[in-house]
């Protein structure tokens, strides 16, 4: 179906970009991965590129979500006039700089390996010139053109130590031939895909590790994907698909990209001497810090990118030593959403001519939790964690990760969150095509995951596992105690900002101001209706008394109930309650 096409550069075309975007990469990611073999070969460069897009989609998404609720009659919520208005788009929706913004915002905090990070300073860049225009609600070519230039010089700016032959001179070759046209931003967008497309075919002749492997760049083809889907945006229909090449057939056997020929040379420049580790960080440091922080990782490792600006940067790295690289991190400002991954046996820096797959495991359990205590706990009790940062929920390629990860034959997903069901059913069919039995249990909160994972049997068959495992956690109903961001109408009544609201089974049920005692009258609530066992999960943020406290009430009140109670540091929650 032909989309329909956009005449300017506004908000909607931001959304319709990133989405068409979001399709094509999610098309093209495992042929991307397949011809992944520089910086390293380790097959993730489509599906690295599709995280990050999901995560400036996200951002995009919510922003036109705020936008609507804003626009919303009079009447119909408590906000008070006039909050998030400001330069909108036609029709009262969010303004150009609004939604470029978010894209550009949504990229940096999601980026994933070194060719995600560098297009999220490319979206950077071009966010920079469009939200330069002051009021106006959208652009033409000739801003469509500074955008492409800007974004090209900033990437290229962010690399440590930029090489030809990748996705910066696919990015450069866009900008250039761009500048060369006059015209709307159809026009624009156009030459610029012609010109990323020719200079992509070219890619294996300014780097002799494509050559060798006979592929081109894969961050360059995930650029000229996306530079497609901005083609489409404007004319509505996306050009003609770029022919990637498959490897090279050597000796009568056909060896896929990211794979070599038993005996011959890993085509690394330096094969067998690479890093370790790949080390990626969000990072919270001043400018001055950030120069600092390039000198002393450029000395730690290669393929170092930093990206961001304004306080907020995306750091990634391939090092041997770790620890070093968060601790400049550390000295720098303040990291988190800290991943490492270990280049392993048989990856881009080995030669070993026979690789042993590990073998899978029977049955897995893999798990979204929303604090680093609590994913301590759930990875004693056996299940693989995924990280969820208050207000940064995983997309649905971060779930399929998690499910591969757990490198098993059968797997329980639990979500621990309502408003993950749709993005954790996505993931689990997206597993289930690659030959992975996954059973999706709709825990609403970790508390529930708690108790789903107490009663999970490996040994017992898959389908007993998973009864069990249901019915533990629709035992188990569950609270959480946390502070109100703002004014809004709720089913206990009108909460005002900084009141603490007490949650049972997803619905405000008390607003107080007082963290203990809104806490103790909602575990009252809570066991009024009978329970064995209280599970007390405590929050950074709330009161040290507060555990000790509500121990003694249960203690006191209901005899013959049990309380545990763990740790889960930044959980976004002050509390989480759980009664079985």
């Amino acid at each position: 179906m032909a989309q329909v096409p956009q005449r300017f550069f506004d908000a909607l075309a931001v959304r319709t970009w990133c989405g068409l975007s979001l399709r094509a990469l999610g098309r093209a990611r495992e042929e991307i991965d397949a011809i992944n073999v520089y910086p390293v070969a380790d097959g993730d460069t489509g599906t690295n590129l599709y995280l990050t897009v999901e995560s400036a989609v996200a951002a995009v998404e919510a922003v036109f979500a705020a936008h609507e609720t804003d626009d919303r009659p009079a009447g119909a919520d408590d906000r008070p006039a006039g909050a998030g208005e400001g330069a909108a788009g036609a029709g009262g929706g969010p303004s150009l700089a609004d939604a470029v913004g978010a894209m550009a915002h949504g990229a940096l905090i999601g980026a994933r390996g070194n060719s995600g990070t560098i297009l999220a300073q490319l979206l950077r860049g071009m966010a920079q010139v469009l939200t330069t225009g002051g009021d106006s609600g959208h652009t033409g070519g000739p801003g469509l053109r500074l955008a492409l230039r800007h974004a090209a010089v900033s990437a290229r700016q962010a690399v440590a130590h930029p090489v030809e032959g990748t996705v910066l001179t696919v990015a450069s070759a866009a900008a250039d031939a761009a500048e060369d046209v006059e015209g709307d931003c159809a026009e624009v967008a156009r030459a610029a895909y012609e010109g990323a497309r020719v200079a992509l075919a070219a890619t294996p002749g300014r780097l002799p590790v494509l050559e060798r492997a006979g592929v081109v760049d894969a961050g360059g083809r995930g650029l000229v994907t996306v530079l497609a889907a901005l083609v489409e945006t404007f004319t509505g229909r996306a050009p003609e698909p770029f022919a990637v090449p498959h490897a090279r057939v050597e000796h009568g056997a056909e060896h896929p990209a990211g794979e070599h020929a038993p005996g011959k040379e890993c085509p690394e420049p330096d094969a067998g001497n690479g890093p370790a580790f790949e080390v990626i960080y969000l990072l919270e440091a001043g400018d001055a810090a950030v120069t600092r922080l390039r000198q002393r990782l450029d000395a730690l490792g290669d393929s170092l990118v930093v990206v961001g600006g304004d306080g907020l940067w995306n750091v990634h790295v391939h090092v041997d030593d770790a620890g070093a690289a968060v601790e400049a991190g550390v000295e720098a400002g303040r990291p988190y959403r800290i991943r490492i991954t270990h280049f392993g046996q048989g990856d881009a820096h080995t030669t070993a001519s026979v690789r042993t797959p590990r073998e899978r495991a029977q049955r897995a359990v893999v798990a979204v939790v929303p604090g680093e205590g609590l994913a301590a706990l759930y990875t004693e009790g056996g299940a693989t964690t995924l990280l969820a940062r208050p207000g940064e929920p995983p997309a649905s390629g971060e779930l399929v990760q998690a499910l591969r990860r757990a490198h098993a034959r059968e797997v329980v997903l639990l979500p621990n969150d309502a408003e993950l069901r749709h993005t954790a059913a996505a993931a689990a069919e997206q597993a289930r095509t690659e030959g992975i039995r996954v059973a999706l249990i709709p825990t609403r909160s970790a508390v529930q995951g708690i108790a789903a994972l107490a009663v999970h049997e490996p040994e017992r068959r898959f389908d007993e596992d998973v009864v069990a495992m249901t019915s533990a956690a629709g035992a188990t109903r569950h609270a959480e105690v946390t502070v109100a961001e703002r004014q809004s109408w709720t089913t206990a009544g009108i909460c005002q900002a900084g009141d603490v609201l007490g949650l049972i089974d997803g619905d405000v049920a008390v607003i107080g101001a007082d963290v203990a005692q809104v806490a103790a009258t909602v575990l009252d609530r809570m066991l009024s209706a009978g329970g064995e066992l209280v599970t007390l999960v405590i929050g950074d943020e709330a009161p040290r008394t507060v555990a000790d406290h509500l121990e003694t009430r249960v203690r006191e009140t209901h005899l013959a109930v049990d309380t545990v109670v763990y740790r889960g540091g930044r959980q976004g929650a002050l509390l989480l309650v759980g009664v079985e």
